[in-house]
């Protein structure tokens, strides 16, 4: 497990390493971390921009001793069959899934950069990270399905007050074509936290709406 101050460290750490600048977003435990609903996580995930970045990225962290891991343990089959995998790097019990613009299909809009928490790491260059919004962040956990998630979707639900549901619902249909099981995934995880938070039915019947038109 990654604290939060091994984690910054580790930033830190990682931008001595770099030979270039580098923009990258964070998602999952880590975005939720940064943005205080968590205290440690399993594994650094980021998505970056360019290939570039990812490789400058990724060749800092294998002079820190981080070495490339196969997907079979960690994800599921369907998984491993979408566009938008990450590469995995671990060491000891820290893990970083890197993902390029697209997280199992699912684009992510590096335009939020301009409503998104910056926080910069400054070494040999420059490592900049962009936190998504806590409606970007529900949205992608309901996508990745990983261990945890379901947890983690909950603590964010508790914590918040109120959340964009139209926001983020409207990010799944906008992507729906290219992602059919996309809606199907958030519907499912909102079924879920309705023992959580009360949820209007309008937003299901959006959702509804939004796949029988896609099925039609």
């Amino acid at each position: 497990m990654i604290n939060t101050q091994d984690q910054e460290e580790l930033f830190k750490l990682i931008a001595d390493y770099l030979r270039k600048d580098v923009i990258c977003m964070a998602i999952g435990g880590t975005a939720m971390m940064f943005l205080g609903y968590k205290n440690t996580t399993k594994d650094i995930d980021l998505v970056f921009k360019t290939e570039r970045d990812r490789l400058a990225f990724v060749h800092a962290i294998e002079q820190l001793g981080y070495k490339e891991k196969s997907l079979v343990a960690l994800y599921d089959e369907k998984k491993r069959k979408m566009a938008g995998k990450p590469k995995v790097y671990s060491r000891g019990d820290e893990r970083f899934d890197l993902f390029i613009t697209t997280v199992f299909g699912y684009a992510v809009d590096f335009d939020m950069a301009r409503i998104a928490q910056r926080v910069d790491f400054l070494g040999k260059h420059e490592l900049i990270v962009y936190v998504v919004p806590k409606e970007e962040l529900l949205l992608l956990k309901a996508i990745t399905h990983r261990e945890k998630d379901e947890e983690d979707i909950a603590t964010i639900v508790k914590i918040e007050k109120t959340m964009n549901w139209d926001s983020i619902i409207d990010k799944a249909i906008a992507q729906r074509w290219k992602n059919p099981w996309i809606l199907i995934d958030l519907e499912e995880a909102m079924q879920k936290l309705k023992k959580l938070t009360f949820i209007p039915s309008m937003h299901f019947d959006k959702i509804y709406k939004a796949q029988h038109k896609r099925e039609r």
